[in-house]
């Protein structure tokens, strides 16, 4: 298992896929990268030489925000939007969905597990409930 900028990458896939266990490295970030260091996109990962790791290294760190860079980015902007109480913002704060989703129904990746409100009518019902 190569390690890249602190991150263990899996050695049995093959080296464009295992970049792409980095933040913030994606499909084409990947292919760019092997095509600058001259690797051959059948390599395995296990089989990069101590040189081609140090030239992936060296590219994602002078060239691409990447890991706790990039995540530091993305929570700054988060927390502007926050401060200016613009309407992402209060999306943000609330955990609702930001990019404008329905929410009447769906939306229970960011609202939770679903919580019933309102009144029981039957008495049966509503010792089940407490129980």
């Amino acid at each position: 298992m190569p390690r890249i900028i602190g991150v263990d990458i899996p050695g049995n896939k093959r080296v464009e896929y295992s970049l792409r266990y980095l933040y913030g490295v994606g499909p084409a970030k990947a292919l760019e990268i092997i095509e600058r260091v001259g690797i051959d996109r059948e390599l395995k990962a296990k089989d990069l030489s101590p040189d081609q790791i140090a030239q992936i290294t060296k590219i994602l760190q002078d060239d691409i925000v990447v890991e706790g860079d990039l995540r530091r980015m993305v929570a700054a902007d988060i927390r502007r939007l926050q401060q200016i109480n613009c309407y992402r913002g209060i999306r943000h704060r609330r955990g609702l969905p930001v990019r404008g989703q329905r929410t009447k129904t769906n939306a229970r990746t960011r609202k939770g597990k679903k919580i019933t409100i309102g009144a029981i009518r039957d008495k049966t019902q509503r010792r089940l409930a407490k129980a």
